[in-house]
């Protein structure tokens, strides 16, 4: 009798939010930083539009078109987990930061846009990894000019981008990538 209580116990236990999977040391084979940004035009839909494998954006009922960036130099995106044990709340604030090297009209133009919208943005890094933060929400994008002082200093834009979400920003099969039936990639010239 007292392994039977013992099994139910333990099936009232079984929540969904329990882990099941431990993680061993992996090799130091990473780098960081990224290599580019991809932005889309904020689309309402772009989630429902997701096929999803073990929380892997792995294909698109419809292509998305996004607007390359590439980047060089201390770029980042970051996310940070904000919780409340009070309210019940759990949610992911990721922060992304761009520098664009050298100032031009086009670009400007375009940044201009881009702070007035809520861009979806698909960051990859050195791993060969791509992320898309603010897949339901969007994300805020300040955009700061820099002229520099020195003759070494930047001149370009930083961009901090900003997006809050239930989930963290979800892993993109590469596959995907720049496929006529995933993400068109548009790069600039």
């Amino acid at each position: 009798m007292p392994i039977l209580f013992f099994i139910i116990k333990q099936k009232i236990n079984n929540m969904a939010c329990d882990i099941s999977l431990g993680r061993l040391e992996p090799c130091k084979d990473s780098l960081g930083g990224l290599k580019a940004i991809y932005l889309i035009n904020y689309d309402s839909g772009l989630y429902a539009n997701c096929t999803f494998t073990s929380e892997e954006i792995t294909a698109l009922t419809t292509p998305v078109t996004c607007y390359k960036y590439e980047l060089k130099g201390a770029n980042s995106f970051d996310e940070a987990n904000e919780i409340s044990r009070e309210n019940g709340t759990s949610f992911w604030t990721g922060t992304g930061t761009f520098v664009l090297k050298k100032q031009d009209l086009a670009t400007q133009k375009e940044l201009k846009l881009l702070s007035y919208g809520r861009p979806q943005i698909i960051v990859e890094d050195y791993n060969g990894n791509f992320r898309l933060a603010g897949i339901k929400n969007g994300c805020e994008c300040a955009v700061n000019t820099a002229s520099g002082a020195a003759m070494g200093d930047l001149n370009g834009y930083n961009i901090t981008a900003t997006s809050q979400e239930g989930e963290m920003a979800h892993f993109i099969d590469g596959d995907i990538m720049d496929d006529a039936a995933g993400f068109v990639v548009t790069e600039g010239v």
